[in-house]
């Protein structure tokens, strides 16, 4: 495919690009005129966040797929107008959740070392060591208020310079906190009183408000709030500090913005503050260059982007867990669809076991585009709900704790009037995933390439004489599968094919008494 770059990509990110086989072409930063002429036929499109991507220049491109920015600001580009025609727009998170956690230990060796004091009393004629000796944070506890990716990354940083790491999060869990070295604890008043340093972040969870009583509880420690992950009292954490409460707080992220010309925050020596600066940095060229262009090769190979910003987005730490279901759903929704004599009016889209209780929009709105790409409708994961709606397909999602026969269950139903057509998936231990249930037929299926599903009798020679045809037909058969409800009932079989059947192959099939019906699904759409 035909990538557009701006000469903002380093060469590191145009030769990965290169690499995953797509060609490039480099307009100048700025040239809004030589982008326009270059996208006509492009896929892809790489900026900085000093070009304007309007929906003009979005529409100077009939193919466009994605749009990645290098950097963590994308007010450049018109991301409405990019949803609207289903262009994925994205930045690299990890390198923009990098920059965070770097202010934010910065921050914090700031604050515990008075890093800020002593360079505002040199500059001002003091030579004066002791008022402002800090504490080392070696040995000392570092508390976590709220496991998003900005905290743990600087949870697993400063663990590594031997501080102790206990965290706080509702909807976080104890195996995500050990990967990073912490210890989850069950409340915030544990952490208060343990804690030397809190910093604050995002949760999982819902984060509480910090008020004098939680300040109380942190005693003699420092704050540290760079993301704004919770309501801070402010008056009450300059009271806290200016009467030695705590020894210090640094702030990069306030209730209002500007900071207030007579906020207390800005008359305590003890409390740095800074202008919203933590995720200004400039990217370091190498390192967001290949990101970026990583992500725009994953988009441009049909892989789901977990963290672009006009999708529903997961913290990248859950998604293997979640991506198996979301594939899962996506391939459910293109079989659902296709097993319907008509155009489907109605999906559903249902998530049974633990899996439910992850942050599944990402399966979810997967297994729509899936269900809506085999209607033939021009969707991604971008603009799936807003094709939905403009074709009057009713979109329901659905979950349960609980999945009958297996751990967990992701299941697409797709309606049309009184017909529906319903297929569920699991993941099994060995990280194979499997088509388990087709309508009430209990199966275990490899979703692959050309699936033929035929219904009949569960009598002698059935499957010997459709192999026949097949075999006569020159079609192989890759894999089947045999379900039936009662001995000499109703049979179901499937057969994963290396080529579509044609017509002339399924007529004969059909011709067999003892067939009932068969339906073709195309997995390569």
């Amino acid at each position: 495919m035909t990538v557009i770059v701006t000469d903002a990509l380093d060469s590191s990110g145009q030769d990965r690009l290169r690499d995953a086989g797509h060609s490039i072409e480099v307009v100048p930063a700025g040239d809004r005129a030589a982008l326009i002429d270059a996208l006509p036929g492009a896929s892809g499109l790489v900026v900085g966040a000093d070009q304007t991507v309007d929906a003009d220049v979005i529409d100077a491109s009939d193919a466009l797929a994605v749009i990645g920015v290098l950097g963590v600001d994308v007010t450049n580009v018109d991301v409405e107008a990019a949803t609207d025609r289903g262009v994925l727009v994205t930045t690299a998170p990890r390198a923009s959740v990098r920059a965070v956690a770097e202010f934010a230990v910065g921050m914090t060796f700031a604050t515990a070392r008075k890093i800020p004091q002593g360079h505002r009393r040199l500059r001002g004629g003091e030579w004066a060591k002791g008022p402002i000796i800090g504490h080392e944070l070696d040995g000392k506890t570092l508390g976590v208020l709220g496991l998003d990716e900005v905290g743990q990354e600087i949870a697993s940083r400063l663990a590594g310079l031997d501080m102790d790491v206990i965290a706080f999060d509702p909807g976080a869990d104890d195996d995500q906190a050990r990967r990073i070295g912490a210890t989850l604890v069950d409340d915030l008043a544990t952490v208060l009183e343990t804690a030397d340093i809190l910093s604050v972040h995002e949760g999982r969870g819902e984060i509480p408000a910090l008020d004098a009583d939680d300040f109380d509880a942190l005693a003699g420690g420092y704050l540290v709030d760079v993301t704004g992950g919770a309501a801070i009292d402010e008056p009450a954490l300059a009271d806290a500090v200016d009467d030695g409460v705590l020894e210090g707080a640094a702030l990069d992220a306030f209730e209002t913005t500007p900071l207030p010309a007579d906020s207390p925050l800005r008359e305590v020596e003890n409390v740095i503050t800074t202008p919203e600066l933590a995720t200004e940095a400039r990217p370091a060229p190498t390192g967001a260059a290949r990101r970026i262009a990583e992500t725009v090769v994953d988009a441009l190979a049909g892989e789901r982007v977990p963290q672009a910003l006009n999708t529903p987005s997961i913290p990248e730490d859950r998604y293997p867990t979640v991506e198996p279901y979301a594939d899962l759903a996506e391939t459910a929704g293109r079989i659902a669809v296709q097993l319907l004599a008509e155009s489907a009016d109605g999906i559903t889209i249902s998530f049974a076991g633990p899996v439910a209780d992850e942050e599944i929009d990402i399966a979810a709105v997967a297994g729509l585009t899936g269900a809506l790409d085999a209607l033939g409708y021009d969707a991604t994961d971008a603009n799936a709900h807003a094709v939905a709606a403009d074709a009057g397909v009713d979109v329901s999602v659905e979950t349960a704790s609980e999945a009958q026969d297996f751990r967990n269950l992701v299941t697409v139903t797709a309606t049309a009037d009184d017909e529906s057509a319903s297929v569920s998936g699991t993941q099994f231990a060995d990280g194979e995933s499997r088509i388990v249930r087709i309508a009430d037929y209990r199966v275990e299926i490899v979703p692959y390439g050309t699936m033929m599903l035929v219904h009949n009798d569960d009598a002698p020679g059935v499957i010997g004489t459709i192999g026949t045809i097949l075999g006569e037909h020159e079609v192989n058969i890759a894999g089947m599968f045999n379900s039936r409800e009662t001995v000499g009932g109703d049979s179901l079989t499937v057969y994963n094919l290396d080529e579509r059947p044609s017509d002339d192959l399924v007529s004969e099939i059909l011709a067999d008494d003892r067939v009932e019906d068969l339906d073709l699904v195309s997995l390569d759409l």
